[in-house]
């Protein structure tokens, strides 16, 4: 109660901007810092790209799949475009300071494509369990019309939720410290930095964050137990490999980003497990964005090969330019 009552009676003056500490603890690394996240950074960037320039130009890959991963893919690209330049630009310049507005803009834009990113994880395992579950009508089913439905409706979700979720907290004034202790803008240290009365704002975040994440991952954790059911049931081994492995690319990105969410959001911060925090959230945040590129080229073989011949044309076109 006492952050919630804190300035009341007292004449404290309105805080705008707030400093983000990131990695300040560490000044030797630094530069090192700056050249480890500028290399995640471009790689992530360019494993994206490729990933969706591979899923509009090759026909092969034009299936409701890759469909929907070219939009995962469109997405890590504005996810880390909404993090990885300001943690560049501290890191390289020093400057760790952002005002009120443009951190509530960060957080905005991160949420939303967090949001964006629960909807369409669930989306695309929804596409999966039409695909082992349902193979009979998977052709009619999963149709370009409500291809279209489910990404158009997941990005509208997770931007309109968190636009009510960034109204409210704008209204919020912040008059006490101004440090937080994280490399971005989170609505947790935003909401313990508020010198307003929160009671009333805490219980609408909280709503609004289960219509986020915890509504998605429900459907997304229901489509897999109801895909292994059907997998187990396949009386052959090879079989159940090749089922399995249409779904195993994107079931390791479930697990990898649902799992640092979760340590991130719902563990108790306490101990080691606070001292960690900056840490886990380094994995959903910059090297999930990384790492999905690199998990659906290496374990799935028609990007592999549309990769390949996407090689083998740019090399013939630069060999025989007329």
């Amino acid at each position: 109660m006492q952050l919630m009552e804190r300035g009341k009676g007292e004449n404290q003056t309105a805080v705008m901007e707030f400093i983000l500490l990131g990695f300040g603890d560490l000044p030797e690394l630094q530069t090192l810092l700056f050249l480890v996240f500028l290399v995640i950074y471009i790689a992530t960037m360019a494993g994206n790209i490729l990933i969706i320039v591979l899923v509009v130009t090759d026909q092969h890959l034009h299936s409701p799949m890759y469909f929907f991963l070219g939009n995962l893919s469109c997405l890590e690209t504005c996810y880390s475009s909404t993090i990885l330049p300001r943690v560049l630009a501290s890191l390289l310049t020093g400057d760790k300071t952002i005002s009120v507005p443009s951190c509530i803009t960060q957080f905005h834009f991160f949420g939303s494509l967090v949001t964006t990113e629960c909807y369409l994880l669930a989306a695309m395992s929804y596409d999966r369990y039409l695909a082992i579950c349902k193979p009979l009508h998977y052709g009619t089913s999963m149709n370009g019309r409500l291809c279209i439905q489910l990404a158009a409706g997941s990005w509208i979700s997770g931007f309109l939720i968190c636009t009510i979720v960034s109204c409210v907290m704008s209204q919020l004034i912040f008059c006490g410290p101004n440090e937080i202790d994280h490399f971005f803008c989170d609505f947790i240290p935003l909401i313990q930095l508020s010198c307003s009365n929160t009671s009333q704002i805490t219980p609408v975040i909280y709503i609004f964050s289960f219509l986020d994440a915890v509504s998605p991952f429900l459907l997304t954790l229901m489509s897999y137990i109801c895909i292994i059911a059907t997998i187990l049931q396949i009386s052959s081994t090879t079989g159940r490999q090749k089922a399995f492995s249409t779904c195993s690319s994107h079931l390791i990105v479930v697990a990898l980003f649902y799992g640092t969410i979760m340590i991130v959001y719902m563990v108790p911060k306490s101990g080691t497990l606070r001292a960690l925090n900056k840490v886990f959230s380094l994995f959903y945040t910059v090297l999930t964005p990384l790492a999905n590129p690199l998990i659906y080229s290496l374990r799935n073989r028609e990007v592999k090969e549309a990769l390949i011949n996407t090689v083998r044309r740019a090399v013939t076109l630069t060999k025989n330019p007329n």
